[in-house]
């Protein structure tokens, strides 16, 4: 079972480097898009933390 991780961690590495290498600027925005989203929830997650000690 630990083969099947190796290969699926494998291929995604591979795809990855893949989508940088041949489409620079959409995996750019990709990447910008998923850091927008993780500050959108640590944003959200911060005011509901807020409002519990108001």
């Amino acid at each position: 079972m630990k083969w099947v991780k190796r290969i699926v961690l494998v291929l995604v590495v591979t795809f990855a480097l893949f989508y940088l290498i041949t489409q620079p600027e959409n995996a750019a925005n990709a990447v910008r898009g998923a850091g927008e989203a993780i500050a959108g929830a640590f944003n959200s997650i911060m005011k509901f933390f807020s409002a519990l000690a108001a």
